[in-house]
């Protein structure tokens, strides 16, 4: 019975010397320990304990793990041939490396599998935040002539009087012209003076150098279309009046990317207006 414990005891002391991060004392289904869960075994790692062989590590997980000590330095050399401690090492050692390869092949799927997402992203992103579709209500039925039982015949988009108004929708106004449906935009010169009106209450509350962002120009203005919005700025920058800046974030990270505007082969995400960027630099 001694020579049985003996075994387990240096069973349990060689585990240990060869898993410093520690052990739970008595293996599980799903994890190892340094002793069998085994009846036999428990007089063998009362023995350890008692004699300071291991000793409790401070808690790191859902169980206790024992590690070795000095003294049980001392007691594994002193029974058993360093060269047998070497090679269980080694072995410990061809393991754990078999099972950083797992590892590092599993990061590089994933590393190759992100590098394709985000490329995926870059392509399409730009036709999104190119993409301008507008889907406007129903028409609304067209008003009988006063005074006569007919419908008004008059043809959709004429030049005698306005065209006729379809309705409301997305905080659009739509009109017929021609047959279609159109959006009726506001007029370019009112939606120009106020976007740099916007641009200069954004330079005067906004902190040195910070360019205002296209989202937050966009909620300042009065009701628009995305598209009226976006021509108005290729307008106003091709004219000199405002700066585009790009955004140098990943295109993945972009927040409200239909508001974004391409220009050329970038993405601009801040405007700034032209007087108020030089005061900056001067």
């Amino acid at each position: 019975m001694a020579d049985k414990q003996t075994q387990y005891v240096i069973d349990a002391l060689s585990k240990a010397a060869a898993a410093p991060g520690g052990l739970p004392l008595f293996a599980a289904k799903a994890e190892p320990g340094l002793f069998p869960a085994a009846a036999a075994a428990r007089p063998a790692a009362q023995k350890c304990l008692a004699d300071g062989l291991v000793a409790l590590l401070p808690a790191a997980g859902p169980r206790e793990r024992y590690a070795l000590t000095g003294r049980g330095w001392d007691y594994l050399l002193a029974a058993v041939n360093p060269k047998q401690v070497l090679e269980d090492f080694v072995r410990v050692l061809e393991a754990r490396q078999g099972e950083v390869g797992e590892l590092l092949a599993t990061a590089r799927r994933m590393a190759d599998s992100l590098h394709g997402l985000r490329e995926a992203v870059a392509r399409v992103l730009p036709r999104v935040v190119e993409a301008r579709v507008q889907e406007p209500n129903p028409p609304a039925p067209f008003p009988k002539k006063e005074g006569g039982a007919g419908e008004d015949r008059r043809a959709v988009g004429s030049s005698s009087g306005p065209p006729p108004f379809l309705g409301e929708g997305l905080g659009e106004r739509f009109f017929a012209r021609n047959g279609t449906a159109v959006l009726d935009a506001p007029p370019a010169a009112g939606l120009a003076a106020a976007v740099l009106a916007r641009l200069s209450e954004w330079a005067a509350t906004a902190a040195a150098g910070e360019d205002c962002p296209l989202p937050a120009l966009y909620r300042g203005l009065p009701a628009a279309s995305v598209g009226a919005f976006h021509d108005c700025l290729r307008e106003l920058h091709a004219a000199g009046a405002v700066y585009l800046h790009p955004w140098t974030g990943p295109l993945y990270a972009l927040p409200e990317p239909a508001l974004a505007l391409l220009v050329g082969h970038g993405v601009a995400f801040y405007a700034s207006r032209r007087h108020d960027r030089e005061g900056v630099k001067g």
